[in-house]
């Protein structure tokens, strides 16, 4: 993206900062990247060669975690990436001079911890930075100062926090967290494993069927754990209360997230908090059913031992990219920027034998992963008469709607909120390090925004959750400023009446959002110095997410487990033999967690040994 000063198709310059020292930034152009981020990174290959054992689509995270395992396993592999810089949407690029923006993707917790500790991150130079406080949610009301609820590690001062609402919620929010933390534990051996191959269990010699039998293992355990220690004591239970829970969790999984949390809490601004994760990045409202599994799915992960932490990346995301890909690149995979696949290569058997790039260039290979969406997989890189006719409607027909626009902010000094006021010498407080959500002040405004959508038309008053990466990670702005990530929805894809999303519905939306902002923290509209603003048509033709879903598509139930990316090819195998999926569009699903790409390498690698 790149252009003069002022309104962009994807940002825009408002003009030299005021409070820090970005003052001198005059007649800036919005670039790209920095020279560094057109290499992949210091350990890739010089030149790509024409015969690989296998090839990866896409450097998104979960295309670089497939690349290190096939790689740690001895196959020869190139990843081939379209963009300059590495990490799909987990990226940090320089949109505004001297400010380095998670573009995309900006928080990690869900990163499997086994890719930690597999791959060695930490010794290939990445840096989680934990936040604690963790949740911030100012109100707007009629009282001075308005109230607000932060919520952290400390159960203690937790429970404070929500007293100021309900003495009731205070007191059972200990057993809620418990209770969905038996419910994470539980549904986690399901992350590390390709989904049952149900149709396995039926064909095959009885050896074949035995071994198919395997991969019953992780259902078992997190359905009956009682019954999968009987089987085997080896297994290591998530518990056995799920058994005895099950109706409940079951209900969890499928009825709306209000109707879960009115069981639980009367207070709104908690309820509206906690719905949030049941609804971010989905194209539904917290009455919704099924939006309790997107809950729990940003539940699921870790930081440092902590059930459901999340927390910053030294650097941006793209240091979590660059990280993955210092670790392939150790083991001796090839890594390529600016290298774009046109198809995949088929033979005469109609089996995948390599890709050919945009210039022509063919790379042969016995096995290809493709880390792009299952869209771009199997309707792009495929001709069509290659696939089952009914394989091509199920992809078609995946549900992609996406509601995010995401608005990157660089501001020359911290917004300060009503509900609780800088200091006076203008340094970070608390607060500042969380994950700040506006207009939660109850379910129904969720609800509101949603519904507005759903009639073409942007929210008026959206669900924002806003993010200042750089009071952790002050390397990320220039001194006394900081960047802000605005994570906002509901921005339907296609507006009502035909309208797109043009230069003046972008900034039109933009100010709406400032707006709000404005209203809980006022001063914020004259901090801001420049915005990318990156509505779903934005996030689609970037970072190549269909229709803008951050998960490669909807985290429904109708579209999990068995049915990812579609029924009898959720195992990461394809219609076409020796293609693979590997992103956000196969089981588990979409955010930073690697486990797709982890889980589809393996697949790969036993199906190579019997080349």
């Amino acid at each position: 993206m790149a252009g003069r000063c002022g309104a962009m198709a994807a940002g825009h310059w408002a003009g030299p900062g005021r409070g820090c020292a970005s003052r001198w930034l005059r007649g800036c152009r919005l670039s790209p990247a920095p020279p560094a981020a057109r290499r992949a990174h210091a350990g890739a290959a010089d030149r790509l060669q024409r015969e690989y054992d296998a090839v990866v689509i896409g450097a998104g995270h979960n295309g670089l975690v497939a690349a290190a395992y096939l790689q740690r396993a001895g196959l020869r592999t190139p990843v081939l990436e379209k963009r300059h810089v590495l990490g799909g949407a987990a990226v940090t690029e320089e949109i505004v001079p001297g400010f380095k923006f998670s573009r995309a993707s900006y928080l990690l917790s869900l990163l499997r911890p086994q890719i930690y500790t597999e791959l060695e991150l930490q010794r290939h130079g990445l840096r989680v930075l934990p936040r604690d406080p963790y949740s911030f949610t100012p109100l707007l009301e009629d009282r001075s100062p308005p109230r607000s609820l932060l919520l952290g590690n400390n159960m203690a001062q937790t429970q404070q926090q929500i007293a100021q609402f309900s003495q009731k919620d205070a007191q059972v929010y200990p057993e809620y967290e418990a209770f969905m933390e038996g419910l994470v534990s539980a549904l986690d051996p399901l992350l590390d494993a390709a989904p049952v191959d149900t149709a396995a269990l039926g064909q095959g010699s009885l050896l074949q069927r035995l071994s198919a039998l395997r991969s019953l293992w992780p259902l078992l355990r997190a359905a009956c754990p009682g019954t999968a220690m009987q089987v085997s004591p080896h297994l290591s239970p998530p518990g056995l209360a799920l058994g005895r829970q099950l109706p409940r969790y079951y209900e969890v999984l499928t009825a709306p997230i209000s109707k879960i949390l009115d069981q639980w809490f009367e207070s709104e601004p908690l309820k509206a908090t906690l719905a949030t994760d049941a609804v971010i990045g989905a194209m539904a409202s917290p009455h919704t059913p099924g939006s309790g599994y997107v809950l729990l799915h940003h539940v699921m992960g870790e930081l440092e031992g902590r059930r459901g932490a999340w927390g910053y990346v030294s650097g941006g995301m793209g240091a979590l990219s660059q990280a993955i890909a210092r670790a392939a690149a150790a083991r001796g995979a090839h890594i390529f920027a600016e290298k774009a696949v046109s198809h995949v290569l088929l033979g005469r058997d109609g089996q995948a034998q390599g890709v050919v790039l945009q210039d022509g260039t063919e790379v042969r290979s016995k096995l290809v992963l493709s880390n792009a969406s299952p869209q771009i997989t199997f309707l792009e890189l495929i001709p069509q008469e290659q696939l089952p006719k009914d394989f091509v409607r199920r992809i078609q027909q995946v549900d992609t709607r996406s509601p995010v626009t995401k608005i990157n902010v660089a501001v020359d000094r911290l917004p300060s909120f009503l509900a609780a006021p800088n200091a006076r010498d203008g340094q970070p407080l608390p607060h500042h390090q969380c994950s700040i959500h506006l207009n939660c002040e109850g379910t129904h405004l969720l609800h509101q925004a949603f519904t507005e959508a759903t009639h073409g038309h942007p929210s008026s008053r959206p669900m924002i959750e806003l993010c200042i990466p750089s009071v952790l990670d002050p390397g990320l702005a220039p001194q006394g400023c900081h960047v802000v990530s605005l994570f906002t929805q509901y921005t339907p894809s296609v507006l009502a009446d035909g309208q797109h999303w043009d230069e003046q519905a972008r900034n039109a939306y933009a100010d709406s959002v400032f707006d709000c902002i404005e209203a809980y923290a006022p001063g914020f509209k004259v901090s801001v110095i420049g915005r990318d603003i990156l509505t779903p048509p934005d996030l689609e033709r970037i970072f190549g997410l269909p229709g803008g879903n951050i998960f490669h598509g909807g985290m429904s139930l109708d579209q999990l487990y068995f049915a990812r990316p579609a029924p009898s090819y959720s195992g990461y195998r394809s219609p076409v033999p020796s293609l693979y999926l590997c992103g956000s569009g196969a089981h588990p699903g979409g955010g930073v967690m690697g486990a797709a790409g982890r889980n589809a390498a393996h697949v790969a690698l036993k199906d190579f040994r019997h080349l």
